[in-house]
């Protein structure tokens, strides 16, 4: 079973877009992928070196859109066409009952709400549209942004999982019977 979509689904709230991820977003995704304060509390295996690898990068993640194993929105503010962050549903269990978060945002955008807003309709599709069980966030233990931006969203952390591929990291899970207390 895969998530396959006859079109993309576009995603709108209030004040966003969430857009598929073209080439043309090659600048701003080598900026999100290597900027340092971005990146502070990442732990990227081979950084971007250039615009074009960052191009090679929505290539792949177009390809595993269209093969149903992830799925990359671009943030865009109402009324612009230039993506400011990033918000993606990847790494899906077997069962695609489970699915990994992984978001970021340009910093002169943060600190005004918007990864929640984006995050809270990324939330409501993958329960209601993909009707996930779970959703889970892997964030490095000194992210405090990234910690209250889960717990604001109702995620809990997991004090007994760890992340084998990075011991810095915690994991943060989102069960759908608790993602509608709000």
């Amino acid at each position: 079973m895969s998530f396959k979509f006859p079109e993309f689904p576009i995603l709108v709230t209030d004040r966003l877009r969430l857009r598929k991820i073209t080439k043309n977003d090659g600048p701003t995704m080598f900026f999100l992928r290597t900027d340092k304060e971005v990146n502070k509390y990442i732990n990227r295996p081979k950084p971007h070196k250039n615009v074009k690898e960052a191009e090679d990068f929505i290539e792949k993640s177009s390809r595993g859109i269209e093969n149903g194993e992830n799925i990359n929105w671009g943030i865009i503010l109402h009324g612009e066409t230039d993506i400011i962050g990033s918000i993606c549903l990847w790494n899906f269990s077997v069962d695609r009952k489970k699915a990994e978060l992984g978001y970021d945002l340009n910093p002169k955008y943060q600190n005004r709400g918007i990864m929640s807003e984006a995050l809270n309709r990324v939330l409501n599709f993958g329960f209601l549209d993909l009707n996930l069980d779970e959703i889970e966030a892997f964030t490095h233990h000194g992210n405090e942004s990234s910690k209250r931006l889960l717990i604001k969203n109702n995620f809990s952390l997991n004090k007994s999982r760890t992340d084998e591929g990075n011991p810095n990291n915690i994991i943060f899970e989102l069960k759908k019977t608790a993602a509608n207390k709000n």
